[in-house]
């Protein structure tokens, strides 16, 4: 049980919570993509059977077992063919952000729903301790998690959506020049997670980052549902 504590981002003990939130993250997340991808003219994703809230068919392996270890990963990515859109770069670009755009509606409903328990007394008028205790912890994990996600999917690495943005808005040749690092993306990933000094100017400020919108959120409910 230590030696777990050791290794996971979480105590073991919020570990189905944690999971819980991801599933919920990740599913939406990849729902968005292949949704708005077969919108705009690309059926490709729905051919996979990937425009569904089934979570099943969105998760990635070692994305999970990345996110339990290490804070941040990703789920199956979303096959898009932009050949199929009447505008290739603009609805790519919106196909892409779609899926961290959905994470951070999450954590700001996430944030809703959370202050709106608190202000309005519904913690305190729950009677099972062990009930209100895990309500409050899933909250804390899922409006974290969706935070983490959406600034996490936005760094311009393969195969993220950051990168997928970036191929849309840069030109055609240097779109070129980027395809041949994609190799090198899952050894850049490696020494984030198994190099500390690599972590803390990576890895840690994304989460201070997705604790600030945590918070600003929280102080912007709370003021206006205040009573």
């Amino acid at each position: 049980m230590e030696f777990l504590n050791q290794i996971l981002i979480f105590p073991i003990e919020q570990m189905p919570f944690y999971l819980l939130a991801i599933i919920i993250a990740f599913t939406v997340h990849e729902f968005s993509h292949a949704y708005f991808a077969n919108k705009f003219g690309d059926p490709t994703a729905k051919l996979l059977g990937r425009v569904t809230l089934n979570p099943t068919v969105h998760f990635d392996f070692f994305g999970i077992v990345l996110l339990l270890i290490a804070g941040f990963g990703w789920a199956r990515p979303v096959p898009v063919n932009r050949e199929n859109f009447s505008k290739p770069r603009l609805m790519g670009i919106i196909v892409s952000a779609a899926g961290p755009v959905s994470n951070f509606l999450l954590g700001v409903l996430g944030s809703l729903i959370y202050v709106s328990l608190v202000q309005f007394g519904v913690f305190d008028a729950i009677t099972n301790a062990k009930l209100a205790e895990a309500l409050y912890t899933f909250l804390q994990l899922f409006i974290l998690m969706n935070f983490v996600l959406f600034l996490f999917n936005l760094i311009p690495l393969p195969p993220l959506d950051g990168y997928r943005i970036l191929e849309d808005i840069v030109p055609p040749q240097t779109r070129i020049t980027l395809r041949k690092f994609e190799q090198w993306s899952m050894f850049i990933f490696l020494l984030i997670v198994f190099i500390p000094p690599l972590r803390a100017i990576t890895i840690t400020p994304l989460y201070e980052a997705a604790r600030g919108l945590y918070v600003s959120f929280g102080h912007m409910f709370t003021m206006m549902l205040g009573h």
